[in-house]
């Protein structure tokens, strides 16, 4: 991603959820949730992008204070991980949380390397004021850094705009995607093997996409 062209973007979604942190800890309110249930969801959708029992590495693109890392733990045998975050404060309440364990957090994108998987949850939701056609520029060119960063696959996930109309219309702010428009981008930019996952029970769809089998860890 060519970081310099969303300096702003970059900078305002750190500053606001950095306030949610500050305000609500280590929580799924802390990131933006509405609830526990609905950060798990997700991260049940997008985790599937990853093998069952094999050992994986992945990247979280927009890590909150580092709750994905404990999804896994509790589920994956063995993985490495990397969150990566815009907010100084999410990356710092990332680091006090997982104190002693071996995950990485940073808010530096130039020190992140190729994982197998780069996956992201709700990054794309929050437009606040810029407008559709800007933010779609932002969210492709993120989607080309994760697929750039992973060498097996990537998965992410956006709100939809089958989503129920008055909800639409009270929050301007946010950003709901035609899930065909991104199927068809992730077909046509980053591999033939691309699944679109929309029958679970939340207002949003996930797309995953799987790039072969890459040796190394």
């Amino acid at each position: 991603m060519s970081s310099s062209s969303h300096d702003d973007i970059l900078r305002r979604t750190g500053e606001l959820f950095s306030r949610k942190v500050l305000e609500h800890g280590a929580t799924p309110q802390g990131a933006d949730w509405n609830s526990e249930y609905a950060q798990t969801t997700r991260f049940a959708q997008i985790t599937k992008i990853c093998p069952d029992s094999e050992p994986f590495s992945l990247l979280d693109y927009g890590c909150g204070y580092g709750a994905l890392a404990d999804f896994l733990r509790d589920r994956a045998a063995d993985f490495r991980y990397t969150g990566f975050d815009v907010s100084p404060e999410m990356i710092r309440v990332a680091r006090d949380t997982h104190a002693g364990l071996t995950y990485v957090f940073t808010q530096n994108e130039s020190e992140l390397e190729q994982h197998q998987y780069v996956v992201e949850s709700g990054i794309f939701n929050r437009m606040m004021d810029y407008g559709r056609d800007r933010w779609e520029s932002y969210i492709f060119d993120t989607l080309d850094r994760m697929n750039a960063l992973a060498s097996h696959g990537m998965a992410f996930n956006m709100l939809t705009k089958y989503s129920d109309a008055d909800r639409m219309a009270e929050r301007p702010d946010l950003y709901f995607a035609d899930p065909e428009r991104f199927f068809g981008h992730c077909k046509k930019s980053y591999s033939r093997n691309v699944a679109l996952l929309h029958d679970y029970d939340i207002y949003e769809f996930t797309i995953l996409v799987r790039k072969g089998a890459v040796s190394g860890r």
